[in-house]
């Protein structure tokens, strides 16, 4: 591991972390490296974000999204999706009006069922799952996402300078996109991958997959009235009010053809596999360190917690890495996240290929719901691995949308939710 470690992110400033991933990880970001001004990297800040959280109107403002104080999302996905805020945890700490605490639960059910569909599908899930998309109509994305719009240059701006986006505006641009001018929404959900600090395959690909009627065949059409409900005034600031390029239902947007399914989506013959050890395994040797990924990097990691007595490894994959292109807000928030780690626990890391880098180290790891942990991990071989923390177990029956699936999904420590409709907002 020496010849590939690198000196430990420093904790504290943003600026020293930016000046940390431009040294040691410059060459793989896909932008300047520079902190997220909204988010803080690290347990600490997702500690302190949950705290302020109050999910007190939450069910009828987590889709406003302009002015910012009409806003009731959480702003917690950055630390939901690096594992620094369980899911368990956050259904048991929600509480408040009844209605705000169902509609916050709906929502982490959300989450997890996207990553049950990524655990059960893998890169299936980077496939049209039950239609075809809308027709190619043009390939100019700077003509799909036209920032002289106000709508579109108010969310582009967000995503960019911020690493993040209200679910509603995630939405408008995957419309754009993919219904209105038929570019491959793969692509554009490639763009959300590499600047959302929330980005992950399950969450991000099931998004935009529903978004763009691939899931279902219902595409979601965006036009004016979304954004004068959503964000109102903000119509009245566009060159465009006058001839707005969305001021009605976008043509052909309900005429997605069939596709047959991949099986998996119907039924998973071995849900136990897909959900991976349900105990701790018996350790076959003792571990010399705890492996942590970008799935999971906070103080409650499973591995992490059993094993308080050894330093965590964490390898900033160069290969994965250089393909990517991520931003460089993302690679300052993991370098945060390190930095502050390292003040309550010794931390190594290192830049390459983690197989080579990790493959003599006896290692204890948290089983993870992703192919390429998967892969990895077959060929490193923890010695100690420790179950994933579910909010609800995976079950073998329909996937085929989110109310079929959560008709059967028990949360672990709650009631089992009440059927659900379907996820796709209704057009006017």
């Amino acid at each position: 591991m020496d010849a590939a470690a690198l000196p430990s992110p420093p904790a504290g400033e943003p600026a020293a972390a930016e000046d940390w991933v431009r040294r040691h990880l410059g060459d793989l970001a896909g932008d300047d490296p520079a902190a997220s001004p909204r988010f803080r990297g690290g347990q600490q800040a997702a500690d302190a974000a949950l705290a302020a959280f109050d999910v007190a109107g939450y069910a009828a403002g987590r889709n406003e999204v302009w002015p910012a104080d009409r806003r009731g999302a959480s702003g917690l996905s950055p630390y939901i999706r690096h594992g620094l805020l369980p899911l368990p945890r956050l259904w048991a700490a929600v509480s408040g009006p009844a209605r705000d605490v169902a509609k916050y639960r709906d929502e982490l059910l959300w989450q997890e069922y996207a990553r049950h569909l990524y655990a059960r599908l893998g890169p299936a899930l980077d496939e049209p799952l039950r239609a075809e998309p809308p027709p190619p109509r043009g390939s100019d994305p700077d003509r799909a996402w036209d920032r002289s719009m106000a709508c579109v240059d108010l969310t582009l701006g967000e995503l960019e300078r911020d690493g993040w986006l209200v679910n509603q505006t995630r939405m408008w641009l995957a419309s754009q996109w993919s219904v209105r001018h038929g570019l491959d929404w793969r692509d554009g959900a490639e763009r959300f991958y590499v600047n959302l600090l929330d980005g992950s395959r399950a969450a991000n690909g099931a998004g935009w997959q529903w978004a763009v009627g691939t899931a279902t065949g219902k595409p979601y059409g965006f036009s004016r009235w979304q954004v004068e409900k959503r964000a109102p005034g903000l119509c009245g600031t566009c060159p465009h009010q006058r001839t707005c390029p969305i001021e009605r239902w976008p043509d052909g947007a309900d005429t997605a053809a069939g596709r047959t399914p991949p099986p998996l989506l119907a039924a998973d013959s071995d849900p136990a596999a897909t959900g991976g050890p349900a105990a701790p395994e018996p350790a076959v040797a003792e571990p010399a360190a705890v492996w942590l990924t970008a799935e999971s990097l906070g103080d409650d990691d499973p591995a992490l917690a059993a094993h308080p007595e050894l330093p965590a490894v964490f390898v900033f994959d160069a290969p994965l890495l250089a393909k990517l292109g991520l931003s460089g807000k993302r690679l300052v928030f993991l370098a945060e996240t390190l930095g502050d780690l390292a003040t309550r626990r010794e931390v190594r890391v290192a830049r390459g290929d983690p197989v080579e880098v990790l493959r003599d180290v006896p290692l204890a790891a948290t089983w993870t719901p992703v192919p390429g942990w998967r892969r990895r991990a077959a060929r490193l071989a923890p010695v100690a691995v420790h179950p994933w923390p579910w909010l609800a177990r995976p079950h073998g029956g329909s996937m085929a949308s989110y109310s079929a699936w959560v008709r059967q999904a028990r949360p672990l420590g709650g009631r089992p939710p009440a059927p659900a409709g379907t996820r796709r907002p209704r057009r006017r």
